[in-house]
């Protein structure tokens, strides 16, 4: 395990950057590679996305990879910037908390996401309480670990289309302020948001809110006047490079 002080510093570091009106970007990044382009280019840290690396090891997202081959590769990561790691653990593995944590840390990461979409049971959707419960064990076992590793708490009602588009913002707050009370540092309501949903969203949740941006299109200013304190890119990097990467090789077939 990398050393418990530096883990700590980082963590700390990592839940500093999280200012609301002043967003963060975390570059998701899924090997040693893209983490290295993003580091080199002066970001301050990185979140590991579980859709591109999934993609760069041939394995399906949603829980495609096992943990220990996530443990492995983002150890190798960690092992190659030297910036604070987050890492998109999807809805835990069927990990129990105290291994999440201790896995993650033994990897060199101080960060995680983690979704209420249950992929190991037939892609379900955890009760708000049945979230929270999980958030509250993820906080419980990093506090013994003595590593602040910050929680991102991530709810996917918006990208499911859960329920009725009516009361589906007033359901993600009640949903995501019961992970907030039970632990989370940083929220997610993972989706793309109208001005005013997202405004909603950073006024009524107690907590930063973490919003996806797609890098090459849109306006990175436009995040901090609606409240935001984070952005990651999800899929959305890979699949851009994915695109010059076939506009470069078009020309020599």
């Amino acid at each position: 395990m990398p050393n418990q002080s530096s883990l700590a510093q980082k963590a700390e570091a990592l839940l500093a950057l999280h200012q609301p009106g002043n967003p963060v970007v975390l570059p998701t990044v899924w090997d040693a590679w893209s983490a290295n382009l993003a580091a080199a280019a002066g970001f301050a840290a990185l979140t590991v996305g579980s859709h591109p690396m999934a993609d760069s090891v041939g394995k399906p997202d949603g829980e495609g990879m096992s943990f220990d081959e996530v443990v492995t590769r983002v150890a190798q990561i960690t092992a190659s910037v030297d910036v604070p790691v987050s890492v998109d653990i999807e809805s835990g593995y069927a990990q129990s908390a105290e291994r999440v944590i201790e896995g993650l840390l033994e990897a060199g990461a101080v960060g995680l996401n983690i979704e209420d979409t249950v992929h190991s049971e037939g892609k379900r959707l955890r009760s708000s309480t049945e979230h929270a419960e999980l958030v509250g064990a993820l906080r419980a076992a990093a506090d013994k670990s003595g590593v602040h590793v910050v929680v991102n708490a991530r709810t996917d009602l918006f990208i499911r289309n859960d329920g009725d588009d009516a009361d589906r913002v007033d359901r993600a707050i009640a949903r995501l302020s019961e992970a907030a009370a039970a632990g989370a540092d940083v929220l997610y309501p993972v989706g793309r948001h109208e001005p005013d949903t997202m405004r909603r969203l950073t006024s009524e949740l107690p907590l930063p809110i973490n919003a996806i941006g797609i890098p090459e299109s849109d306006d990175p200013a436009s995040f901090g006047p609606l409240g935001v304190a984070r952005i990651s890119f999800g899929p959305f990097w890979q699949r851009a490079l994915a695109v010059r990467a076939n506009e470069i090789l078009d020309r020599w077939r």
